[in-house]
């Protein structure tokens, strides 16, 4: 195939536009691959649905090879399933609702295990029926907030996800395996960095789950990975490893200080330096309790306020903390709710006015890191007091731990004895979940085992965001002057350009063009004339990417033209008669 510029379907641009917000945004719209409509959903033009088309080839012929499936449900979907399994509640203001005509409720799909659920139910009722596993390639929506980044964070995105079906757990880590596999060899494939980590299940439910992260500097994922062992975690799946409980019996008695003028963590560290010595060291602020309070947003809309205990040289990660209680959000507590509860003084409060027993009646969650006997210093629950020596199971207790403080460089790795942790960026590219069975029991999906006995059937689910796959390769490749797409996903195998105005080159390079496209290779042959100087040509070739350049260009009078590699910007100047057969053994390898 031959794609004339002359004729493309394209207009590249100097400026950068000025919504975007990330290299790859910026370059796509400069390329002609996409074009914004509104916040969060953008027109796929000929030069990036090609691109996209061709990472879902990919991910076709790997999920085809380990014996999945494909259909295709409706974007637009009934109440009733997700009504089933509480979700229409959960997602909240993610999910875009409406109304038919009738009356009828529905929702635009975000995700689909409902609908793949009841399709398996409506057909099959043996264990002779599993494994099984189907997926779907279909745009998503979801409403969300502050959509940002171009294809990162859209309202209107492409997904593929697919689902196992098993009837037992030994079944289920199977078919988690053969995804996981074929997920590393879609990801190899891309040609991009990523890294695999440990992960929440969210909103989704179930147990193991892990997700497949493209290094990158402006991803809006965090990571940590070991420096001793192959641990690798999204920080919001990152679980502390807590100190050893201490002695109870050889903790001194609390006892209250007078602390005037100390609502913050730094004031009060340096009053205790200077009015309440240590012998043994300086008071840190990590000898003190914080207490953060919160509102929780529930997605029936109820309002819960909670209080989080924590070390004070540490900080609430607010996507850590809502990873945890994914799909409630969170909220700051305002200055009109904490009136609500007079038992608290704010900037001096303490564990005495916290949890479900109190007389605030909050409830009281604490880091993992407050173990048994550990000592602190923390608000007294009175003006300008606070208390010392305040030993956890002792003097107070809490009504659970959770991990909500932030992870830093240089914490313990949580799975080895030597490690520390590090941290990077990251976009999250594909997400496999071991699912267990919340959805088939919603929805009553059992069959027969081999006993002839009702089983519930156990489930996976694997996501995969093609349309951002878009953004975070050409994210990943990109360098100072255009994108650099690895070749299994360029919307073209050659860029044929030809420089000069003289009628003989644009013969030499239409001839080029047509052996390249005989040979079976997608061309983009640059055959504008009259105004668009080589300048404009050679400038637009690097920007739109394809990984190999060839220029029919003033070499041609010594029977020469040149061949860039685009990504190592390495010429090599070919005779005019083996260019075709050199572009075609460089392409295939």
């Amino acid at each position: 195939m031959i794609l004339r510029m002359s004729q493309l379907f394209v207009r590249t641009l100097r400026d950068d536009p000025a919504e975007a917000e990330v290299p790859s945004h910026r370059l796509l719209v400069r390329a002609g691959y996409v074009r914004r409509v509104a916040p969060g959903m953008y027109t796929w033009l000929p030069l990036g649905l090609r691109v996209l088309r061709r990472i879902e080839d990919v991910i076709r012929e790997e999920m085809d090879a380990i014996g999945a499936q494909e259909v295709l449900f409706p974007a637009l979907l009934p109440k009733e399933p997700y009504e089933a399994t509480n979700r229409w509640e959960e997602y909240g203001d993610n999910l875009f609702r409406l109304t038919d005509r009738k009356g009828g409720d529905y929702l635009l799909g975000p995700t689909h295990e409902e609908m793949f659920t009841l399709l398996v139910k409506d057909l099959y009722s043996s264990y002779k029926d599993l494994p099984l596993a189907l997926y779907q390639i279909q745009t998503k929506y979801r409403d969300e907030a502050r959509p940002r980044a171009g294809l990162l964070r859209g309202r209107e995105f492409v997904m593929k996800d697919s689902y196992s079906f098993d009837v037992d757990d030994a079944g289920l880590e199977a078919s988690y395996q053969r995804h996981r596999d074929a997920y590393v060899r879609i990801f190899d494939r891309l040609g991009f960095d990523y890294a695999i980590v440990k992960a929440t299940s969210g909103a989704m439910g179930g147990s193991r789950s892990e997700e497949f992260l493209a290094r990158t500097e402006v991803g809006e994922d965090t990571y940590v990975r070991c420096t001793a062992c192959d641990y690798a975690a999204n920080v919001e799946a990152v679980a502390v490893r807590p100190p050893a409980p201490l002695p109870l019996a050889d903790a001194p008695a609390a006892h209250v200080e007078d602390t005037p003028a100390t609502p913050t963590i730094e004031t009060l560290v340096d009053h205790l330096n200077a009015h309440l010595p240590r012998e043994d060291r300086p008071w840190r602020a990590g000898d003190t309790l914080k207490n953060v309070l919160v509102v929780l947003r529930h997605p029936d809309g109820t309002r819960e306020p909670l209080a989080i205990g924590l070390p004070g040289d540490r900080e609430v990660d607010q996507k850590r903390l809502e990873g945890q209680l994914e799909p409630i959000e969170v909220e700051a507590m305002d200055e009109e709710e904490l009136r609500r509860h007079p038992a608290l003084v704010k900037g001096y409060i303490g564990p005495g006015a916290l949890g479900e027993e109190s007389p605030s009646g909050i409830r009281y969650l604490v880091d993992p890191r407050v173990v048994e006997g550990s000592r602190w210093v923390t608000g007294a629950d009175a003006e300008g007091r606070h208390v010392v020596d305040l030993v956890a199971g002792r003097d107070f207790t809490a009504d659970g731990t959770i991990e909500a403080a932030d992870v830093r460089d240089g914490d313990a790795c949580p799975a080895c004895e030597h490690g520390s942790l590090e941290s990077a960026r990251g976009v999250e590219m594909g997400h496999i979940f071991q699912l267990g069975r919340k959805y088939a029991e919603a929805l009553d999906l059992k069959v027969l085992d081999e006993n002839g006995k009702l089983v519930t059937v156990t489930m996976g689910s694997y996501g995969i965001g093609p349309s951002r796959a878009v953004a975070a390769i050409a994210e990943n490749t990109l360098d100072e002057i255009g994108l650099c797409w690895p070749r299994e996903v360029s919307p073209a195998d050659v860029h044929v350009v030809a420089a000069g105005k003289d009628p003989a080159l644009f013969e030499a390079a239409e001839r080029l063009a047509g052996e390249l496209d005989a040979a079976g290779l997608t061309v983009i042959y640059d055959d504008r004339a009259g105004k668009t100087s080589p300048g404009v040509k050679f400038k637009d070739a690097e920007l739109i990417g394809v990984p190999t350049i060839v220029t029919v260009g003033r070499g041609l009078a010594d029977g020469l033209v040149e061949v860039k590699d685009r990504r190592t910007g390495e010429r090599t100047e070919v005779a005019v008669a083996e260019a075709a057969g050199h572009v075609r053994d460089v392409v295939r390898g």
